[in-house]
Formats: C-alpha cells, sequence, structure tokens
C-alpha cells in the first residue's frame, strides 16, 4: 500500500467511535502485510480525552485553527516582550483562554454525541499544552494521551537578554558623554526588567484566569 494511502487510514482510524477503535485497528491491519501491519497492530488506542481532542481537530477544523492560533500569538508576544520587543501579552492571554474554553465546550459537545463525557479540565490542560508548545510527539487528530502543560512552553527558545557586566573601575574620570551614554544603557536595562516581571506577571494572571474559566465551566455542566 501507498505511504500516503495507509497514512490516510490510519487518520481514519482515530476518527471512529472510541469503542470501535480496536476492531477498526483489527480490521485494518488484516488488509496489510509485513511492517505496514505490524505499524498498524501497534497504533496505541487513546484514552477518553485525547480521543475527544481529536475529534474536534477532524470534526470542527475551524475551532482547532483558532485555538493553534492564539496560542501562537500568545507564545510570539511572550518571546517579543522578554527579549525586550513591545507586544499586547494581556491582549494575547485573554484571546488564548477564550479560545481554549471554546474548544473545550466544542470538544464536549462532540464527545457527547458519542455518549462519553471527557473531563473539561483534563480537556482544557491538553488543549493548553497543544497549543503553546512547538510539537507534542504525536500528529495532530492521532493524540493517544492527555498532555500536561508545564507552565514554560510559551517560553520555549527564548533568549532573554543578560544584564549589563558591572562597570570595570578606571583611574579615568568618565567623561559627561560617557556618563550620558551609561546612564542611558542603564535605564534601557531596567524598562527592560520591568518589562519581564510584567509579562510574567502577565502570564500568572493568564493562568489564574483559566483556572477561573474552568471552574466556571464545571459548575455549568454540573447544574446541566
Amino acid at each position: 500500500m501507498a505511504a500516503s494511502a495507509l497514512e490516510s487510514q490510519i487518520d481514519n482510524l482515530y476518527r471512529v467511535p472510541l469503542g470501535e477503535f480496536v476492531a477498526a485497528r483489527t480490521a485494518l491491519a488484516k488488509t496489510l502485510t509485513g511492517a505496514d501491519a505490524q505499524r498498524v497492530r501497534k497504533l496505541p488506542k487513546p484514552t477518553v480525552v485525547p480521543w475527544a481532542v481529536n475529534q474536534l481537530y477532524w470534526r470542527d477544523r475551524r475551532t482547532w485553527d483558532q485555538l493553534m492560533s492564539a496560542g501562537d500569538d500568545l507564545r510570539e508576544a511572550q518571546v517579543a516582550a522578554l527579549e525586550g520587543g513591545k507586544a499586547d501579552i494581556r491582549a494575547a492571554a485573554d484571546s488564548h483562554r477564550r479560545a481554549i474554553t471554546d474548544a473545550v465546550a466544542r470538544t464536549g459537545r462532540l464527545a457527547a454525541v458519542d455518549g462519553l463525557k471527557p473531563a473539561s479540565d483534563a480537556l482544557m490542560r491538553t488543549f493548553e499544552a497543544l497549543s503553546l508548545q512547538k510539537e507534542s510527539g504525536e500528529a495532530p487528530g492521532r493524540l493517544t494521551k492527555p498532555l500536561q502543560p508545564s507552565g514554560f512552553e510559551a517560553l520555549a527558545g527564548v533568549n532573554v537578554a543578560a544584564k549589563a557586566p558591572p562597570a570595570q573601575k578606571s583611574e579615568r574620570k568618565p567623561s559627561a558623554a560617557e556618563e550620558k551614554a551609561r546612564a542611558r544603557a542603564e535605564a534601557a536595562r531596567k524598562k527592560h526588567e520591568a518589562e519581564v516581571t510584567r509579562a510574567e506577571a502577565a502570564l500568572a494572571r493568564a493562568r489564574r484566569k483559566m483556572l477561573d474559566a474552568e471552574a466556571a465551566l464545571m459548575k455549568t455542566r454540573n447544574r446541566g
């Protein structure tokens, strides 16, 4: 079987109802031979949360893409701020939080069609990790286990400017121009450190708001 055709069939395998996964995997493996058959037999069955996340990817790509785009925007804003640039971190964090909440709600409805109810907090953590980290280790739509955000996905690869080294002692008294340049450099360093502090605080606030949204969502689901 051509590689592209096999990949398409594996994609379809992760789209079937969770209760039918094993039977569908066995049926697909029987149509193959050699390494292809062995590969399919070893494909892990997803648990409820990753299976539900996969359904969002396959059945509602618009919501999925909006979440990934919001994650990219937040990561870029964090990187820009920590590297000394200008970025509206609060707006990016708010947009990302809304995208996660929408994705969780939509995923819950998709899973309910198949009689499943994935935990909203686990969905939220998985969506946060997926949207902020560069790679999950598994192809989109083929997730097999829940993910946990480490808290630093949005900061991966950031090169925070180092603090200015302490001034070397000199017997010569610095000129007025040198004093002015030194003062400007010190002001720039303090400004950068303040921006880093604000970026870190914004990330902390975003996480607190996410937890609040999670709690509100759980209350809504319990009332329903």
